[in-house]
């Protein structure tokens, strides 16, 4: 499929609801990227296409080094949003490959990824869906993907997200904050610990969990964790948005287990 002059499909890496998602090749940069193509026929509706403009719109507003990068968003022949292609692996591959990761690695890991998260609050949105597989590990660097239900705090939808990272005030539909995305970058960490994530895979009874009871404590599961590494991933996970700490104070934490180089 050529999406344009300028830009043609490779091959079909997934589909994801209303967007097909494509290994592409961009003939002006001469290199590979990434487009994500509303898909045509009966997927082609108008929630799809403002979800994917509202995407578009806010990527290209973004300038951070641990965030995807977007090139532009072509209108025709097919809506579609052009990314950049990023080296390395997902987080969820990684983990499948290697196991739980050393404890200076996973704090390395959450500081990077609190740095992608105050930016994105600091100019108003919430990313909502942080998980491993939208995470991109290369070489000691990280990248966060895939902000297609990124929003403004306020008043969530029930159950919208991933049900094995997402808070239960997400799971409930009730008010969201930046302290949300906490939570998720501690079941992330969690997981990254330990090799599993902290509750099952099962989207309704993952949701019953995580309004019904806290997540397991990682030192439960991986022993002789450094007790900043451990207590920062645990307070990241409480069941009570207040009680989680925010950004800065995890980022801090987890220096001392990871200096900045």
């Amino acid at each position: 499929m050529r999406l344009s002059p300028a830009y043609r499909t490779l091959r079909l890496l997934r589909q994801n609801g209303d967007v097909g998602v494509y290994d592409a090749w961009s003939v002006v940069r001469g290199c590979r990227c990434v487009a994500k193509v509303l898909r045509s026929g009966r997927f082609d509706r108008p929630a799809g296409r403002r979800a994917l403009r509202a995407e578009a719109a806010l990527l290209l507003s973004l300038s951070h080094p641990h965030i995807v990068r977007a090139y532009e968003l072509l209108q025709r022949p097919r809506l579609a949003l052009i990314m950049e292609t990023l080296p390395g692996e997902t987080l969820s591959h990684l983990v499948r490959r290697t196991g739980p990761l050393r404890p200076r690695d996973v704090a390395m890991l959450g500081r990077q990824l609190c740095s992608a998260l105050h930016y994105l609050h600091g100019v108003g949105v919430l990313h909502l869906d942080v998980k491993p597989s939208n995470i991109v590990c290369q070489g000691g660097l990280v990248r966060l993907l895939d902000l297609g239900i990124a929003r403004a705090p306020g008043r969530g939808v029930p159950g919208i997200g991933t049900a094995t990272y997402m808070a239960p005030e997400q799971a409930r539909g009730d008010f969201l904050t930046a302290a949300t995305d906490v939570f998720a970058l501690g079941a992330v960490l969690f997981e990254a610990a330990t090799g599993a994530p902290p509750f099952r895979s099962d989207g309704a009874r993952n949701r019953y969990e995580q309004l019904e009871r806290r997540a397991p404590r990682v030192g439960t599961v991986r022993r002789h964790l450094p007790t900043a590494l451990s207590e920062t991933i645990d307070s990241s996970m409480e069941p009570e948005p207040a009680r989680r700490p925010p950004l800065p104070v995890i980022r801090r934490a987890l220096e001392r287990v990871s200096p900045p180089a």
